[in-house]
Order: C-alpha cells, then structure tokens, then sequence
C-alpha cells in the first residue's frame, strides 16, 4: 500500500492497538518482523500508520502475539476494510484536523456519552446557536473559515438521522440552559430544538443543576465514544487550542467514572425535560 501523507486518527487508533497487542505479546519489533519473514521498518510503519495495512495481515499478526480475544481481533480487521474517507475529508485543509478526527470519531462509535457545561452539545445545536457559539472563537475566524466550520458542524448532526444513529446521552449543566450566545430568541430555538431532539428513541438528555453541586472535571466538556469493542473506547475532551483524544485504559477507565458520577447526580429524563421547559418559559 503507498505511503500516506496524513493518517486519520482512526487509522493512527488501528496502528496503536497493533502495537499494544504487540507488547501485551512480549515481542520487539524485530522479534514480529522476524516472524513475519519482512522488515522490521515495516512493522513500524504499521504501527505508525505511515501504511494502510490488510485484514489478513491484521489476522496474521494477531495469529503470531496470541491474541484470546477474537472480538477484538474482528473489530481491528472491520477497521482495516473502511477504505473511503468520510464526508468530512471534504473540509482537509480548511479546518483543523481536531474537528475532522471528532467528526470521524462520533461517525463510527456504537453509541456517545456527552457532559457539557457551558453550551449545546454540538450534535444538538442550531444553525444560529452554533453560528454564535463559532464567533466568540478568538481570534476571530473570516466570513469564509466561519462558514465551512458551520457548515462541518452541521454535517456532524446527520448522525442521528441515520437508520442505525448510535445511543446518545447527553448531560447538560444548568449553565448551559441559561448562557446566552446570542440574542434571547436564538437560545429560546436552541431549547426549543433541544426538547424535540430528547424525544428521539436514541438521545437521552438529562440535566445536572446547579443544586446537584460540585462533580469532577467541572469546566470541560467531555465526549465518550464507545467503540465496537470496549477497548476501542476514546474520550475526547475540549480545550482552549482544540480538542485532546485520549485511549489509554487508565484515561478511559477514569472519564468513564467521570461520567457515571455526573449521570447519578443529573436529573431523570423527564424532571429533565421539565426545567428546560420551565427555563424557556422565565425567558
């Protein structure tokens, strides 16, 4: 396969867990490469996803570490045959790659479990909601960059108009009912939207008040993106200079505690729905 110029973050996940699974094995590079009857840069290739790499050499490799875990085994050989970029190649080179890889992320979890604080999540978000949530971006983006990155994040959304859209669970901070970006009328649509969204079979939205008190992490905005298999779980979480994606079993294990924390402390679903009615009806 030819080199590639820039890997995806998907593609970067596969090479990882290739040598995560490699080192569970107790091999070295050379040791594989050996076995394997190639050279050792290759593997490194590999795992660096410098190289696309086949299911039959994800099955051979997995055939020579021993890999017991044949779920895992099958979800990194589904991944080797995603050949065709994503809808969101589209916008390479005119946004950051952090929002293409979020992009990707969200388009092939098996379900998404979402904390946010201070605003809408993205995928619940209204053209005008997120056009002004976009322009307190400092510095300020043109007419021409806020436009495509409107336009990104609106795309992001048709996730859940799929036939099969992942399970959605979307906690949302009191805050975030209450901060206006924008004019009243767009955050009266953006609850108005987010109360239509809620009563789709795969969104949950449920609310963390003010009352609830403190919790972990407070500030940040979390995605959790489950993957076919536990192990190709990703949290993702924002920042001032972009988004930060992690996968470490450590990581992952702790914002899963995160989650499940401010999940018992938000309100059911329709005490939810209850306080973003009342919320637009004090407007």
């Amino acid at each position: 396969m030819p080199p590639r110029s820039v890997p995806t973050a998907r593609q970067v996940r596969l090479g990882t867990e290739l040598r995560r699974m490699r080192e569970g094995a107790g091999l070295s590079i050379q040791e594989t490469a050996d076995r394997l009857g190639i050279n050792r840069t290759h593997i490194t290739n590999l795992e660096l996803a410098r190289f696309g790499v086949s299911e039959e050499r994800v099955r051979a490799l997995a055939a020579i570490y021993a890999c017991p875990d044949s779920a895992y085994v099958e979800a990194l050989a589904a991944m080797t045959r995603e050949r065709k970029g994503g809808w969101w190649e589209e916008y390479r080179g005119h946004i950051a790659t952090g929002g293409l890889d979020l992009a990707e992320l969200e388009y092939y979890a098996s379900s998404l479990r979402v904390l946010e604080i201070m605003h809408m999540p993205g995928l619940l978000q209204t053209e005008e909601y997120a056009r002004a949530v976009l322009g307190y971006t400092v510095p300020q983006w043109s007419d021409t960059d806020l436009r495509r990155r409107l336009s990104h994040r609106m795309k992001r959304r048709d996730i859940l108009d799929r036939d099969d859209p992942p399970q959605c669970t979307f906690v949302i901070h009191e805050a975030a009912l209450r901060m206006r970006f924008g004019p009243a009328r767009v955050l009266r649509a953006q609850l108005d939207n987010l109360l239509e969204s809620a009563e789709r079979k795969s969104v949950t939205v449920r609310v963390l008040t003010f009352e609830a008190g403190g919790f972990h992490v407070p500030g940040l905005s979390v995605t959790y993106a489950l993957g076919a298999v536990p192990q190709l779980d990703t949290a993702q979480f924002d920042t001032a200079h972009g988004p930060v994606f992690l996968d470490a079993r450590s990581q992952l294990m702790n914002y899963r505690a995160v989650l499940d924390r401010t999940e018992e402390l938000a309100l059911p679903e329709k005490e939810s729905r209850d306080l973003i009615r009342k919320t637009v009806q004090q407007m």
